[in-house]
Formats: C-alpha cells, structure tokens, sequence
C-alpha cells in the first residue's frame, strides 16, 4: 500500500502504459481519475481494476483543450480528494521524417505531446502547491537520441525532457514541495509502438526489427508494467530526494 490515500490523475489511461500505471496505482492503495479521448477505454481500465484496493474513476479528457485541465482536476477533487499525483501521460507517435513531415503532422504532434505536458504540469502546481505531491512526465528515450523517421516525436520528448527541469526547478525555488520528474521508456510493447512499427514499409520494418534486437542489451521490448512500477517509484514518497531526474527504463537501449 504504497500510495494508501494518495489522489491520481493519469492522462490517456485507456490503453498502454496509462492503463498499466492506472492499474498498479490502485493496486498500491490509490484513489485514480483515469482520463482518456476514448471514454470506453477509460470505463474499459476502471472495470480491470474492480476489485482492488484503490479507487476508479474514468472521465473524458481532450489534453489539448486547455479548458477540460481546471474542470478535470476540479472533477477529481470532488470525486476522490486532494490531488497528490498527477501523470502527463497521453501522447501520439507518428513516423515521418525532417524530410516528409508535413507542418500540420508537426504541430499536432507537439499539441499531444508537449503543449498538453505543459498545460497539465501548470494546473497540477496550481492543484497542489501548498500541499506537495508528485508529477511524472512521459518523456522517452527518443527525447534524449534521434531517430531519423520520427523527427516530430524526437522534437516533443526532447521538449518534455528539458521543461520537466524547468518545472521542478521553480517548484524549488517556491517551495512547493511538488516533485517534477521524467520517465523515458525504450521500446515497450504498447499499442503505440506496434502501431507505429506497422506504418513502416515492409523494408523499413524489417530494418528496424533488425536493429532492435541488435540495440537492446536485454535483448528484448520491454512490458507496460516495467514503466507503471517507474512511476510507482517517482509518484511515491520513496522518491522524495528526487526532482527534475529523468529515469531511463530501456533494457540498457541508451547505454552504448
């Protein structure tokens, strides 16, 4: 019961690594406002996690309506108490390269992906100052490394990764005692990634199949429950000693 009376919101926790957090949250004692586009997913995760110690609670959120974020946290007040936890998770990832991204492709990516990390960090601080708490940035390792299909994504993680500093930096400085951390996974077996995978050609696919299994010392994509027990971690006060980390979850992907 590691998060026994602790208050959560995890943005896009319908589906993926949102689900998994969503789902090991509650397993540790947390009350958790599963947001998502897709309302069934969202009703979906709250019926996987019947039964545990936490609570359930989904609500539809766009993240890029800067409206839905006071009236979200407000909702999640009401219904479970106090915010304590807040993960910016929601995000999109299409392949395409400097050379063929269009502008409107670049600018929903950044919208999803960054600008939706920003609205949500600035209303959690605004939810939780006072009273401290933790907020933990989906980032990944394609914010730290390039890829040349996705320069879009690469430009979005890159932003989360360095705004997270930027964020837990002036937390300090006000005192807020709100911990703003990153988490940057590898190559996860997450719907994203296979959807992302599947875009590719035949060729393209077989490359990048290639180089996976070449890249990762583990030898192998790693599961949506390695990255829920990261955020564990950073959303409990086992990590009170930590701001502005980025904590790398890639099967050793970066560490050449």
């Amino acid at each position: 019961m590691r998060l026994a009376g602790k208050v959560a919101l995890v943005t896009g926790g319908g589906s993926g690594l949102g689900r998994a957090m969503c789902i090991r949250f509650a397993e540790e004692g947390a009350s958790v406002l599963v947001t998502d586009i897709h309302l069934e997913a969202a009703q979906e995760t709250v019926s996987l996690g019947q039964g545990l110690p936490g609570k359930l609670v989904s609500r539809f959120q766009d993240v890029c309506d800067e409206a839905t974020w006071p009236e979200t946290l407000a909702y999640a007040e009401s219904e479970l108490g106090p915010l304590s936890i807040l993960v910016n998770n929601a995000g999109i990832a299409v392949t395409a390269s400097v050379e063929h991204e269009t502008l409107e492709g670049w600018r929903k990516t950044q919208a999803v992906n960054l600008d939706a990390v920003f609205m949500g960090t600035q209303a959690g601080i605004l939810a939780m100052k006072g009273r401290g708490g933790s907020i933990i940035n989906l980032s990944s390792i394609e914010g730290i490394i390039g890829e040349p299909l996705t320069a879009a994504y690469n430009a979005s993680k890159g932003g989360v990764r360095i705004f997270t500093k930027s964020a837990a930096l002036w937390c300090c400085r006000e005192k807020y005692g709100i911990r703003v951390n990153s988490i940057h996974p590898g190559f996860i077996e997450t719907p994203m990634v296979i959807n992302g995978l599947a875009q590719l050609s035949d060729e393209e696919r077989a490359v990048m199949d290639a180089q996976l299994q070449m890249a990762i010392p583990m030898g192998e994509m790693g599961r949506p429950e390695d990255i829920a027990n990261a955020a564990l971690f950073l959303a409990s006060d086992e990590s009170r000693y930590m701001t502005g980390a980025e904590l790398v979850v890639d099967g050793g992907y970066t560490a050449h």
